[in-house]
């Protein structure tokens, strides 16, 4: 019984769950701001359960794809690939197994333009940007486009169209990721060294990233801004958002000055977490 439980455990963990809850909790930031709090129920169960699927499938392809660097890696070396305590059969079964009913779930219960943005997520985040990070410091702004699909996902479910909300929702998710990842990039530095991965920190140097962190912060503070100035969400969501703005441009100016710089880009990435919680929490809770 432990052996099956432990086997279940693995194949769990292939699947990297922390970014499908991740990514579900800004699906459902997106899916209550254009349904408003009245649920579709159907369409709800669709969307959660196809995009988790989907994310989760297009996770077990990228440990296939990137076995041989994570083997170079501290963090990713014990993966499950990696050490071979899963053969890579039985994963790309798994992880076809997933993409087909994840776009299952999508095509039943959603929309097209679900289904697109899917396919899009899908097909950048397996392809384009498993290539992209091995030959191309713009490897991240790639990447970011598949990390901004399930909040986009969340609110096309209900609405069914591209419009100013939805692109801004995508804009900030972009503009999100681009300091989340690079401060993961410098703090894990001497890894991405390692792997020869082409990520900006690595190939253009930690003044230029922070440069670049600093930037998308406020490009995330003022997208997010004008999501409440064209009448999407409230004024509380505002002041919120305008506080979180600042405080983390102030966080990003002082990396100028840090001498510990692994100390600050640790503290980079955990307050784009706390961005993220808080931003999936204020979008629906005070909604226009």
């Amino acid at each position: 019984m432990m052996k099956h439980m432990e086997k279940i455990r693995t194949y769990y963990q292939l699947a990297k769950p922390g970014i499908v809850y991740g990514n579900l909790l800004a699906l459902i930031s997106g899916f209550l701001l254009a349904s408003d709090w009245k649920i579709h129920w159907s369409i709800a169960i669709g969307v959660i359960f196809g995009t988790s699927f989907v994310i989760a499938s297009g996770c077990v392809f990228n440990n296939f794809i990137d076995r041989g660097v994570d083997a170079q890696m501290t963090r990713t070396k014990r993966r499950s690939l990696v050490t071979g305590t899963i053969p890579i059969s039985h994963a790309l079964v798994y992880a076809t197994i997933l993409g087909i009913a994840g776009f299952g779930f999508l095509i039943h219960f959603t929309n097209i333009i679900t289904v697109i943005e899917g396919l899009i997520g899908y097909g950048i985040y397996i392809i384009v940007y498993g290539a992209a990070k091995r030959h191309s410091i713009y490897s991240t702004i790639i990447g970011s486009i598949s990390g901004a699909m399930p909040l986009l996902a969340g609110y096309t479910a209900v609405s069914n169209r591209i419009d100013t909300a939805a692109v801004l929702l995508f804009l900030m998710m972009v503009w999100w990721q681009m300091p989340h990842f690079y401060a993961i990039s410098l703090f894990r530095l001497k890894d991405y060294t390692n792997a020869k991965l082409h990520v900006w920190p690595v190939e253009k140097g930690s003044q230029s990233t922070k440069i670049q962190m600093l930037i998308f912060v406020i490009l995330f503070t003022l997208t997010s801004l004008i999501l409440s100035i064209t009448g999407y969400t409230g004024k509380i969501y505002f002041i919120v958002m305008a506080i979180l703005g600042i405080i983390w441009i102030r966080l990003g100016i002082k990396g100028f000055r840090a001498k510990d710089e692994t100390k600050w880009a640790r503290s980079m990435f955990f307050f784009s977490l706390i961005s993220l919680l808080i931003m999936c929490i204020m979008i629906p809770a005070n909604i226009a």
